[in-house]
């Protein structure tokens, strides 16, 4: 079968280097990649890191608005889905890439394959939460996560469809896991700076635009200049004007701030961190896999199955709280493991390649 598998964005970049391998043994794969994530550190570095095979198509899109982005997305791609005339369109997760390609496959009548199905927090202030709806809705294929995905995907009318098959993330996390040691990373790079990583640290993720404003930032970087060890933070383009303004106004002493890492380094911050703090649907996850426990800065849940024991907390992007949230004592069931055994990949393409 021809499938086009779409990407855009880091979390996908991820789950196409464990299910692409396993696709392409028995079909005709095209990776189009949206160019969502343009930068070399939260692009190019995921594809030689993870070996993904060069995108047969790259858009170059990115920036503007939702709608912007979007309707460019749909353009670009309706050219190559008439070109390539394939069997079925693969998408990953909830960003705008993968909204753009489910409204156009859907309108050429493309059947849609949609891996990590069914996550909803419930807010439709969130862009994201949008986005996984609409997919879900005109999607043919649904692989889903975890039990609650599969609940709300009962409760939305779609469970014939769908399959219960865990989390390609963490099959990715359990493959790359030991690739790299923190003496391997210990030197970061800040402009033309080294920076020696200390023995105990916190690792801090923030990224999404709801958490990219001056005020949430500095709450945001007020807390972790109160912990008892420094921070180490991979600051996110969308973020690199203000979190340094905020460096220099505040004097902050306790937050080493670096450029974007590629995963092996970020599954190694994480795995090696004392706590993780984090508005990333990905970082929450790869915290939970590795036992670590998690503060995530956002209003809404987006993985229940990690909201156990204190393993992960909800936060506003208010000091107080996320300190607070921090003193919290976790307890870490090793036999609860609510996102598979690690071969979600292989049920994936197991049951996508008994459709033809």
């Amino acid at each position: 079968m021809k499938i086009i598998s779409v990407v855009g964005a880091r979390p996908q970049f991820i789950k196409a280097a464990i299910v692409s391998p396993l696709l392409r043994a028995d079909n005709d794969e095209i990776i189009v990649h949206t160019g969502q994530h343009y930068d070399d550190n939260m692009s190019g570095m995921f594809f030689k890191q993870l070996a993904i095979p060069n995108p047969d198509y790259n858009l170059g899109i990115s920036g503007g608005t939702h709608a912007e982005m979007t309707a460019r997305m749909m353009t670009s791609l309706e050219t190559v889905m008439i070109r390539e005339r394939p069997d079925y369109l693969l998408l990953y997760g909830d960003t705008n890439s993968t909204l753009a390609a489910a409204i156009t496959g859907a309108k050429l009548h493309i059947p849609i394959i949609h891996i990590e199905a069914g996550t909803r927090t419930h807010n439709l202030n969130n862009a994201e939460e949008i986005n996984r709806i609409c997919t879900d809705h005109v999607s043919s294929l649904l692989f889903a996560c975890t039990e609650n995905d599969m609940t709300e995907i009962e409760r939305e009318g779609l469970l014939e469809r769908a399959y219960l098959v865990g989390d390609v993330m963490y099959d990715a996390f359990l493959k790359f896991r030991g690739t790299l040691s923190v003496a391997e990373i210990n030197a970061l790079t800040i402009g033309n700076h080294k920076v020696r990583l200390p023995q105990e640290y916190y690792y801090l993720t923030c990224h999404r635009e709801e958490n990219a404003v001056t005020e949430k930032l500095r709450e945001i970087l007020c807390a972790c200049e109160d912990l008892d060890s420094p921070v180490i933070y991979p600051v996110h383009p969308r973020n690199t004007k203000i979190v340094e303004a905020l460096i220099e106004q505040e004097q902050f002493k306790n937050i080493i701030a670096i450029k974007p890492v590629g995963y092996f380094e970020s599954i190694c911050l994480t795995s090696n961190s004392r706590k993780v703090i984090t508005d990333s649907g990905g970082v929450q996850r790869e915290a939970f896999f590795a036992g670590k426990q998690c503060v995530t800065i956002l209003d809404h849940v987006t993985w229940e199955a990690t909201m156990v024991d204190n393993r992960n907390s909800l936060a506003r992007a208010e000091r107080n709280d996320i300190l607070k949230k921090l003193s919290l004592t976790q307890n870490v069931d090793t036999l609860y493991l609510p996102f598979g055994n690690g071969q979600a990949a292989e049920r994936i393409v197991r049951i996508i390649n008994n459709l033809n």
